[in-house]
């Protein structure tokens, strides 16, 4: 007769099968471990042994019982009371540098728990996930608990100093996120810059909450990078938004910058019926995917011609953009593929929205901004160098294309 593989699957979970007789024996040993660990210390303190006369460097005065979690599980552990004594003849109180006061869990517990709630889960779901190898002891506050330490690598982060980054060439976007404001799910902007060091290794210098796209939102995060020493990049590429170009030409008015080709792609959609989609995106494609400057210039042109007679606000919605559309031209071909769109900060934003698509709505603004930049410091999201890295020291050629038509 066959086993059930239902059954045997639904017993593993069950009661009793959650017994290890060696893991039990493993955190035994772990906890016989931490005593031994803490009592050297405590000995090495004081100068002598429990029981053992020897310097006058302080006194025992019992024990307490500390509940530690480990990635072997939770513990009970008996730790030593002692009280130093100083010269002047007073007593402090002598604190365990191998079990430091208030710690409920080590460093690599917190990793795991902080792990996977940015693997893309939410607090609840992280208790249940962790329930069985840390016998309950790991709550949905202990992991919201986790999560807030990590506040204060974030703020240092985000006053780093960045006068030593070698950074040719900034990308800047905004992320649309669902926040908690006043007890109302609420849409915010989340303004990002991403920078490409000589290299071509990619990394993000800033995300924060401003209350929009507005030049003034932007301006005050370009301000702070400034202020933190970023030297003035030799390109920009940017989603075309009115309020960041602006910010942009207010301070740095010389630096190439490059619209991103995807967004005016659904620019010109936007000015056309449905029935003409495909035709532009035809025509879009093969101008901008060109080998050469010279053939886009030509496919340009006649793009121009084609839609100011087929539909004017097409060729309109192309002609705003001016030389802006085309600045990549100006860059070796090698570089084209990573310099002519904003793909390197929505493939971010992407894989941002999914890793919190389970929370549905975070609980703030900050708690967003945070969360992403906690993605990408934790290695959940990774980024690799631009296409064309090896090309990034060559200077730009300082014509761009003809824009008659």
């Amino acid at each position: 007769m066959s086993k059930d593989s239902t059954t045997e699957a639904a017993g593993l979970f069950a009661g009793e099968a959650w017994f290890d007789p060696i893991e039990a024996a493993l955190r035994e040993r772990v906890r016989g471990f931490l005593e031994e660990l803490v009592e050297q210390e405590a000995t090495a303190a004081l100068g002598r042994r429990r029981y053992q006369r020897g310097a006058d460097r302080g006194y025992r005065n019992g024990r307490r019982s500390r509940r530690l979690l480990g990635s072997f599980g939770p513990v009970e552990v008996a730790v030593p009371r002692a009280r130093l004594l100083a010269a002047d003849g007073t007593s402090r109180e002598w604190r365990s540098a191998v079990l430091p006061r208030y710690a409920r869990m080590t460093r690599q517990v917190e990793a795991l728990v902080a792990s996977a709630y940015l693997s893309g889960t939410n607090t609840r779901r992280v208790r249940r996930a962790l329930g069985s190898l840390f016998k309950g002891a790991i709550g949905k506050d202990v992991v919201s608990r986790v999560w807030r330490k990590l506040k204060t690598d974030w703020e240092a982060w985000a006053r780093r100093d960045l006068a030593a980054e070698d950074v040719v060439r900034l990308v800047l976007d905004g992320s649309v996120v669902r926040v908690r404001l006043d007890r109302k799910a609420t849409n915010v902007s989340l303004l990002v810059v991403l920078g490409v060091r000589r290299d071509g290794q990619k990394v993000l210098l800033a995300v924060r909450n401003m209350g929009g796209e507005s030049e003034a939102a932007w301006r005050n995060v370009l301000d702070d990078l400034v202020a933190r020493g970023l030297r003035t990049p030799e390109f920009l590429v940017i989603d075309g938004a009115a309020g960041l170009e602006r910010a942009l030409a207010a301070l740095w008015p010389e630096v190439p910058t490059q619209r991103c080709t995807v967004h005016k792609h659904r620019n010109l959609l936007a000015h056309a019926p449905d029935a003409l989609h495909d035709e532009i995106s035809a025509d879009y494609n093969d101008m901008i995917y060109a080998k050469t400057a010279k053939e886009i210039e030509t496919r340009r042109k006649s793009f121009v011609r084609k839609w100011r007679l087929k539909c004017r606000a097409v060729a309109d919605s192309l002609e705003e953009a001016g030389e802006r559309l085309f600045t990549f031209t100006r860059l070796p071909e090698s570089q084209w593929k990573s310099a002519r769109t904003t793909n390197a900060i929505e493939r971010l934003h992407e894989e941002f929205k999914r890793r919190i698509k389970t929370q549905t709505v975070l609980p703030s603004a900050e708690t967003a901004a945070m969360l992403f930049w906690a993605l990408l410091a934790s290695g959940q999201i990774t980024m690799r160098k631009v296409d064309g890295w090896q090309t990034l020291p060559e200077r730009l050629i300082p014509q761009c294309i003809d824009l008659a038509a």
